[in-house]
């Protein structure tokens, strides 16, 4: 077994070329910061280039959250030109893993909340274990998704269903999941990474070329403007006095007194 060293991730690879790549802060319910942004990047890089790796499983430390959302203390600063860079960003780190020449699977062990969610949808298939729980609870905080949400949700649920999770930031369970098509299974809690290993074997029993070339013809779907445009409405709502006020008010603890403007 191969592994590299992060600080906020976690990267080993077994003897049948299996890479397991962990979001490594369960203290802070693995919650996105820029470090994991920067190391997610990193990884993804040495997943390309390592030729030991052949596919890759993406989950979360500990029992409670895959990624449970993005560092709330780091937007609640943001202003327009610097939201919109933000948005890019991750963008730019999820576009990179959903690119990924190899198969990528996301084992949803958990909490699965904005960026979380984003995350997992940038992987190539999802397995969602009993308590995973997917959501897009940005319009609570006056925001989008920004890491692409807007825009893989709808190809991956259908438009009504993501209009509906999208406004009303709710959330939905690992069953409802999988009957929307948001997961591919629904595997016991803790089964989720053995379950993700036996679909990668089956995988790489085929041509390694014809997988990373399937991969890039499905991935043609996307409409690249639409992600453009969700990066710069990002960073236009970061101006807003409504989003001073959702953010603030989660770190604060309370509930959001939105004025519309």
């Amino acid at each position: 077994m191969t592994s590299y060293n992060f600080d906020t991730l976690l990267l080993e690879t077994d003897e049948n070329g299996i890479a397991v790549l962990t979001v490594n802060r369960p203290d802070k319910l693995n919650a996105l910061n820029n470090t994991v942004l920067d190391e997610l990047e990193k990884a993804v890089k040495k997943i390309e280039k390592d030729e030991d790796i052949r596919a890759v499983v993406v989950t979360g430390a500990g029992e409670k959250a895959f990624v449970a959302g993005a560092d709330i203390k780091e937007l609640n600063t943001l202003n327009k030109k610097q939201g919109e860079k933000q948005s890019v960003r991750g963008q730019k780190v999820f576009f990179a893993l959903e690119n990924c020449s190899k198969p990528v699977i996301a084992v949803v062990n958990g909490y699965a909340l904005g960026g979380g969610a984003e995350l997992a949808m940038a992987c190539h298939i999802r397995i969602a274990e009993e308590n995973a729980v997917f959501g897009l609870p940005e319009v609570g905080l006056g925001l989008i998704p920004g890491y692409g949400g807007t825009q893989r949700l709808p190809q991956l649920v259908g438009k009504s269903k993501a209009m509906e999770l999208i406004l009303t930031g709710g959330q939905m369970k690992a069953e409802e999941a999988l009957s929307t098509g948001l997961a591919s299974q629904v595997v016991p809690q803790g089964a989720g990474v053995e379950k993700a290993r036996e679909l990668a074997s089956k995988m790489l029993k085929n041509g390694p070329v014809a997988l990373s070339k399937a991969i890039a013809s499905v991935n043609t779907g996307f409409r690249v403007k639409g992600f453009s445009d969700e990066a710069e409405l990002f960073g236009e709502l970061c101006e807003t006095e409504d989003f001073k006020e959702g953010t603030t008010a989660f770190l604060e603890k309370r509930k959001a007194n939105f004025q519309g403007r």
